[in-house]
């Protein structure tokens, strides 16, 4: 875990996809062998870091004038496997998002209107020219979406205590093959137990967003920025994996009471996030 500097990090949680080399095209893959071997290569802190600093200048830059080259690297069995940033088309979908997330006079203040319209006709002239571009990364604010917990299991959990200045680390990382398997069990018990709902569509949609990558993929997630705003004991028993798979698992078996029991577990330990949330 790299060493991070004590400022506050925004409250973010990220969904990453970490592909073979195998998956990329020439000269794609060169590059990323070469920048794999690399030894100094960014931390996730770095990344956030530098997408703070863009929005400090006046006017800020909510997205970044070039596509990052930078990406996050595993190395698993052999294979490596590397998720680039991309950090430019997330800027642009994350400015779509924050419409509908924050007020229009709290918007303005941030980010003034003519500097989202440049970045919208930006992204709509670059999305002409790549129609297929997705990003190996998803980032979610103030909480864990429920249907990412779906893609993992408790037993790849992985929780380690804070250090000195090392933060403590929350994540779970499974192969790709589990994460679709899961997520195709999960809607069918769904879709048997209620006619539709936004657990079923967020379900769909990072369904058909983990098809886009390679079979040997990983799959990643990483509570990022919350282990700041969790306590400490709480981030340890945090079991919500395993609440969302009880619960889906009681839905399989039409025990509509050991499903709500799991869900009520997972909204009481979630409920100190949101109250936070609301507090800021």
């Amino acid at each position: 875990m790299p060493k991070v500097s004590s400022v506050i990090v925004p409250y973010a949680t990220y969904l990453r996809v970490y592909e073979p080399l195998a998956a990329f095209p020439e000269p794609e893959r060169d590059h990323w062998a070469r920048y794999a071997r690399r030894p100094d290569r960014p931390s996730y802190q770095d990344e956030l870091r530098r997408s703070l600093a863009d929005l400090l200048p006046t006017p800020p830059i909510p997205v970044p004038v070039h596509e990052s080259g930078d990406a996050f690297v595993l190395e698993v069995e052999g294979v490596v496997c590397v998720c680039p940033w991309r950090t430019r088309l997330r800027g642009w979908q994350a400015l779509e998002d924050l419409t509908e997330e924050l007020p229009p006079s709290v918007l303005d203040a941030v980010l003034p209107p003519v500097v989202r319209r440049q970045a919208a006709q930006d992204y709509e002239r670059w999305l002409a020219r790549n129609p297929d571009a997705r990003p190996w990364i998803r980032t979610a604010t103030w909480q864990v979406p429920i249907n990412w917990f779906v893609l993992v299991s408790d037993a790849e959990r992985r929780f380690d205590k804070a250090s000195g200045d090392i933060p403590p680390m929350l994540r779970y990382r499974t192969p790709m093959v589990q994460a679709r398997r899961r997520v195709a069990r999960a809607l069918r018990a769904l879709k048997d137990a209620i006619d539709e709902g936004p657990l079923i569509d967020g379900l769909i949609d990072v369904g058909r967003w983990l098809e886009e990558f390679h079979p040997r993929s990983l799959v990643e997630l990483d509570y990022g920025g919350l282990v700041h705003v969790l306590p400490a004991g709480e981030l340890e028993n945090d079991h919500s994996a395993a609440d969302v798979a009880d619960g889906i698992e009681a839905l399989r078996h039409g025990d509509g009471v050991a499903a709500g029991e799991a869900y009520a577990r997972l909204v009481e330990r979630w409920r100190s996030v949101r109250d936070r949330r609301s507090a800021n």
